[in-house]
């Protein structure tokens, strides 16, 4: 009864014992070509010491990821996961994000663009900007009255415009060049419709 037991057990265990047998053995195999190279790569910058450093650092982490990348989808394929699975969840994944970064650019750029207004000022509320367009046309000009995270809130100084106000988005204060009054120094409008 104990043999038959025994040959039970090893009979229903065996394969889970042995996938995770070979688990184990891609993850080692893995870690040790990946000290290997890590130690090649130091000795070939200790004999050449001509090679940049710019260029090891990049090498060694570009293989680092290349062998555990490799060694995920050993794994995952031991594990029973079909390779064709995985590459269509992949080229799916990066294709979604790929979409979905494009149709956010312009928010990423304006939510960007205030951080950087933010943190380097260069002009603050109460302040009077112009965004000059290009050197014969006038752009739009007017006094700043919020900074918010995709618009700029400006008071507009122009003689058929006074008293509106005009939201422009944050990124155009890069793109552009900006013509910047202290809130001390404002403009008359006479001024600034030269």
């Amino acid at each position: 009864m104990l043999e038959l037991f025994d040959a039970e057990w090893l009979s229903a265990y065996s394969e889970p014992l042995i996938r995770g047998g070979q688990v184990l053995l891609i993850l080692l195999l893995a870690a040790v070509l990946q000290r290997l190279l890590g130690r090649a790569i130091h000795r070939m910058a200790v004999r050449y010491p001509q090679l940049p450093a710019q260029l090891l650092l990049p090498l060694r982490g570009g293989l680092r990821w290349l062998i555990m990348g490799s060694a995920l989808l050993l794994v995952l394929e031991r594990l029973g996961v079909s390779a064709q699975v995985l590459w269509a969840a992949l080229t799916g994944f990066v294709a979604v994000a790929a979409v979905a970064f494009f149709a956010i650019w312009s928010v990423l750029s304006n939510l960007f663009c205030a951080l950087l207004i933010v943190t380097l000022s260069p002009f603050r509320i109460g302040d009077s900007v112009e965004i000059i367009d290009t050197a014969d046309k006038p752009g739009v000009k007017g006094r700043v009255l919020s900074i918010n995270l995709f618009y700029t809130t400006l008071e507009d100084l122009s003689e058929e415009g006074a008293g509106t106000w005009v939201q422009v988005p944050n990124s155009l204060f890069f793109q552009k060049a900006v013509r910047r009054w202290r809130a001390g120094e404002l403009p008359s409008v006479s001024k600034l419709e030269k």
